[in-house]
C-alpha cells in the first residue's frame, strides 16, 4: 500500500504527543496489526513500513502443519500444506507462510481495532516517556509554577502538561505563594500510575537546600567546596557544615557571597528559612565547636571517638545559646556533625571538677 499522506503526518503526530518519530511508527504497526489480526481472522500478522518508498506492506502469517494439532506453536493460525502450496508451491511443514494483504480492504471491526490499538499504544508511550523524564529529576530540584492554592495543597504545574500537588504539610510555614508564583520543589520519588506518572514533591525535604546550594553556589556545584553536613528544622533553621577543597576558597565566604547575595537568595526561596553555616573540620573539637556556632566555645572535652560523644565547655553568658530554643542549636549541630554533645556553661563545669 502506497501512502505518502501517512508519511507527511509522522513528524506531526510526533510533536504533538511529545513522541519520537521511531515510536510513531511503532504504534501504527501495532494498530495495522491488530487490524490485519481481526480483518482476517488470524493469530499472527507482520508489517513492513518502507520509508524511503512510502510504502507500507501488510502481511499475515500461517503456520504451514500436515494435520491440526492444538500442541503446535499457539502464536499463529495454522494452514494445512496442501492449502499452503496452492498459495505458495514451495511450502513446507513448519514454514511461516505469508500473504500480503491490502489495509483498504479492512472492514469496520478492524478499522475500530486499528485505531483502538494505535491510540492505545501511544497513551501508553506518552505515560513511559513522561515517567522517564520526570524519573530522571528524582531526588533533583526542579522549578514549578502555582496555578491553584487550596487549603490544604498548591498545585503546580512542573512541565510536560504534568500538574502534581504539594500538599501543605509538604510546604514550608511561611510559604505563601500565589497563582502564577514560580517556586522550587524537591522530587522525592516518581510512580507510575494508572492513567499518568505520580511525581511527589516537597520543600521540607533537606536535600532542597543542597541542590539550592548547587544550583547558586559554583564552588559548590564544581566540588572546590563541598557541604559535609546538614540538619534542618524546616522553615525555620538549617545548620550546614561546609569544607574547601581549595586552600585558596574560603568556604563560608563563597556561600555567603559579596555582601551575602548568594545566601540571601538561597535564604529568599525558602521564605526566610534561617542558615547557618559553619566550618567543617577534621579534627572533632574544632568540628564540635565550629557545629555550635553561633555560641562561643571554651573548650570541647571527654571526646568519645569510638561512641562518637563529647563535652563542650561555653561562657556562662552563653550557656542558652549554644542550647538554643526549645534546644534547637544543639540539636542541629548534633545532626549536621554526627556527634553527641553535651554542654555545661563555665561554672557548672569548674564546679564538677571538670578538667578542660
Amino acid at each position: 500500500m502506497i501512502s505518502k499522506e501517512f508519511f507527511k503526518n509522522i513528524d506531526a503526530v510526533a510533536e504533538e504527543r511529545d513522541l519520537s518519530r521511531e515510536q510513531v511508527i511503532e504504534a501504527f504497526t501495532q494498530g495495522m496489526i491488530a487490524g490485519c489480526k481481526k480483518a482476517h481472522d488470524v493469530r499472527s500478522c507482520r508489517v513492513d513500513i518502507r520509508e524511503e518508498k512510502n510504502e507500507i506492506l501488510v502481511y499475515t502469517q500461517h503456520l504451514v502443519v500436515s494435520e491440526y494439532n492444538i500442541e503446535n506453536d499457539k502464536n499463529y493460525t495454522q494452514i494445512l500444506l496442501e492449502d499452503a502450496k496452492q498459495i505458495n508451491s514451495r511450502a513446507k511443514v513448519g514454514d511461516v507462510l505469508e500473504a500480503k494483504i491490502d489495509p483498504k480492504d479492512f472492514g469496520l471491526y478492524a478499522v475500530r481495532d486499528f485505531k483502538s490499538r494505535l491510540n492505545e499504544t501511544l497513551v501508553t508511550m506518552q505515560k513511559e516517556n513522561l515517567y522517564r523524564h520526570f524519573k530522571a529529576f528524582e531526588n533533583e530540584m526542579i522549578m514549578a509554577r502555582v496555578i491553584d492554592v487550596a487549603d490544604d495543597h498548591y498545585r503546580l504545574d512542573i512541565g510536560k502538561d504534568l500538574t502534581t500537588l504539594l500538599p501543605r504539610k509538604e510546604s514550608l510555614p511561611k510559604d505563601n505563594f500565589h497563582v502564577g508564583d514560580h517556586i522550587r520543589v524537591y522530587v522525592s520519588s516518581v510512580e507510575m500510575k494508572t492513567k499518568y506518572p505520580k511525581v511527589f514533591v516537597s520543600r521540607i525535604h533537606t536535600s532542597l537546600i543542597i541542590r539550592m546550594l548547587e544550583n547558586m553556589i559554583p564552588e559548590i556545584k564544581d566540588g572546590t567546596i563541598e557541604v559535609m553536613g546538614i540538619s534542618r528544622d524546616p522553615g525555620d533553621r538549617s545548620k550546614i557544615g561546609v569544607k574547601s577543597n581549595d586552600p585558596k576558597v574560603d568556604p563560608i565566604g563563597a556561600c555567603v557571597g559579596e555582601g551575602g547575595s548568594r545566601i540571601r537568595e538561597i535564604v529568599k526561596n525558602l521564605s526566610d528559612e534561617k542558615i547557618d553555616l559553619f566550618r567543617w573540620s577534621d579534627n572533632e573539637r574544632e568540628l564540635i565547636a565550629n557545629a555550635l556556632q553561633p555560641a562561643e566555645v571554651i573548650a570541647v572535652t571527654r571526646v568519645n571517638p569510638k561512641e562518637k560523644n563529647a563535652l563542650a565547655i561555653v561562657p556562662d553568658d552563653q550557656l542558652s545559646l549554644a542550647i538554643g530554643k526549645l534546644g534547637q542549636n544543639v540539636k542541629l549541630a548534633v545532626q549536621a556533625c554526627g556527634w553527641s554533645i553535651d554542654i555545661k556553661s563555665e561554672t557548672m563545669a569548674n564546679g564538677e571538677g571538670i578538667l578542660y
